[in-house]
């Protein structure tokens, strides 16, 4: 992870989605770090008929994906179709569940760290490359990563982007570090073909030292047709920035995660809704300690309460489980966990590294991380 010259970032499971969603049942056991995933057991409501509930488990399944990078970059499109993309210009398609990985990199991206990636389906996708200046760039394919488009190149040596998001397939924005006091902002209304900054007049300054952490694809998230959120860290407080009319204007909150170091903030963001909303962070340094590493909010990010039981150590991604509205997912080097309580208090239900999650309405759950590792929720 590096950032400006710091080393800071540089099931259709067979049941309906109404049986899918309900409560998750007692602790599970936690896996050895290289052992087959500890189940995670959940209750789910009986199928039409049937009187009593039923007991399934879940958990990790990793998948093989012939490549020893690290996957910072997922976009999961449903069950069986997802991309993810990493270290030395790697892109990955899968459209059968993850059995086989279709190689899609760009020609002569070798150079390149992708650490977003944004899918609309097996054939359209955004990717975005980190770094300082030129080393900033996204590129798009409309055939499954057969060809590749590069839409926009950073020439300003100043600004580093390190997310994008889409509220739908043609509108979305991406972002960049602070540039001048202010975190610059891109914005597509053509699914990506072409990018334009925004004015940054609605942007509330950025504090010393602030910036994003390119960390999971989840410093930039979206909910709805233009509510979207910003994660930050490094400065003196973790903030969350928020924009209710597609990043021209925002609010600021300071949110319960600590930072006041370059290493420490709010990592990733989750919303199911307008309204409600995860956070997830830390200090992703191995080793140090990660206190209040989680926090929730249930009016769209104006306010955020810290978990009373967070994760015990930094996580870097986190998303909901569909057709739900209290279970979720969070994830990093250390391990998986889980909250049922919508964010209040999680538990460690596996110890596999993984940098990044992501959900689909299928009840498509993938994650991904270092060393090629990808897996998905499994009954």
């Amino acid at each position: 992870m590096t950032s400006k010259g710091k080393t800071r970032r540089a099931v259709s499971v067979g049941l309906c989605a109404a049986a899918v969603a309900a409560a998750l049942a007692a602790p599970a056991p936690v896996a050895p770090a290289n052992a087959a995933p500890a189940p995670v057991a959940l209750l789910h409501a009986a199928p039409a008929g049937e009187s009593t509930s039923r007991i399934r488990t879940l958990g990790w399944s990793l998948k093989d994906t012939g490549t020893d990078v690290r996957l910072r970059g997922l976009a999961p499109v449903s069950r069986t179709t997802a991309w993810v993309a990493g270290s030395k210009g790697t892109v990955l398609r899968t459209d059968d569940g993850g059995r086989s990985w279709l190689d899609v990199s760009p020609p002569g991206a070798e150079g390149l760290e992708f650490r977003d990636v944004e899918a609309f389906d097996a054939r359209r996708a955004v990717v975005l490359a980190i770094g300082e200046g030129v080393a900033s760039r996204l590129l798009r394919t409309e055939d499954g990563g057969a060809t590749w488009t590069e839409s926009f190149r950073n020439t300003d040596p100043r600004a580093f982007y390190d997310c994008v998001t889409f509220f739908d397939s043609r509108h979305g924005l991406a972002m960049s570090d602070p540039v001048d006091g202010k975190y610059r902002i891109l914005s597509t209304a053509d699914g990506g073909r072409s990018w334009q900054v925004l004015p940054d007049a609605g942007m509330p300054p950025a504090l010393p030292g602030e910036a994003g952490f390119a960390a999971s694809g989840q410093c930039l998230v979206s909910a709805g047709p233009k509510d979207v959120w910003l994660a930050t860290g490094g400065g003196a407080t973790a903030r969350v920035l928020h924009s209710a009319d597609r990043g021209l204007n925002w609010t600021v909150t300071e949110s319960t995660i600590p930072a006041g170091d370059p290493a420490r903030g709010v990592f990733a963001l989750a919303f199911r809704d307008r309204w409600h909303g995860l956070a997830v962070g830390g200090d992703y340094r191995p080793g140090q300690a990660s206190p209040r590493a989680a926090a929730v909010t249930r009016d769209g990010g104006r306010n955020w309460l810290q978990a009373k039981n967070p994760p015990g150590a930094y996580r870097s991604g986190v998303a909901w489980l569909p057709h739900g509205r209290s279970a979720a997912l969070a994830v990093g080097p250390t391990g998986t966990d889980l909250t049922t309580d919508g964010g209040r208090s999680w538990r460690t239900v596996d110890t596999g590294s993984f940098d990044t999650v992501d959900c689909t309405s299928d009840f498509g759950c993938w994650a991904s991380g270092e060393k090629g590792r990808v897996a998905r929720l499994e009954f």
